[in-house]
């Protein structure tokens, strides 16, 4: 199923829809970045991560790489080790069990909501994005090495 849109300057484009059960193999995932703000009144960041989120597949992952030269690039005085540690709890919340902390006994899409709500701290979500998948888990690594690494 397509949809014609025609934009301010006359231009049709087709748009097409997904309805659930007409994705193939493929079910809708989330994900966001996880950035590291050194200093957050300046407002620069580093991507150093991304969380992944499958509802169809029960599937919630973090995948990280902290690039310390960056970091120490935007701020010399940076706390890498505290940095690291963080994202480390960001993976540990996913994996869920008795690592996740305060969140041991939540699902894996309120650890998520609760992984990507809007923060001002050091490690920062991006905003939502969604795409299709097979793979949940692949989708992360591969997400990892397009936005990260």
């Amino acid at each position: 199923m397509s949809e014609r849109h025609i934009h301010m300057a006359g231009h049709v484009t087709e748009r097409h829809i997904t309805r659930a059960g007409q994705g193939g193999d493929r079910d809708v995932f989330e994900y966001a970045l996880l950035r590291v703000v050194p200093r957050v009144e300046r407002g620069e960041c580093v991507n150093a991560g991304v969380v992944v989120y499958c509802r169809a597949q029960g599937y919630l992952g973090a995948r990280t790489h902290l690039d310390e030269a960056r970091l120490l690039a935007l701020d010399p005085a940076a706390d890498v080790a505290g940095v690291r540690a963080a994202l480390a709890a960001i993976e540990r919340t996913c994996a869920g069990g008795e690592q996740a902390g305060q969140a041991v006994g939540d699902d894996a899409g309120r650890r998520y909501r609760w992984l990507v709500a809007p923060r001002s701290a050091v490690v920062q979500p991006g905003p939502v994005h969604t795409g299709l998948t097979a793979d949940p888990a692949a989708e992360t690594e591969r997400l990892l090495n397009l936005l990260v690494r």
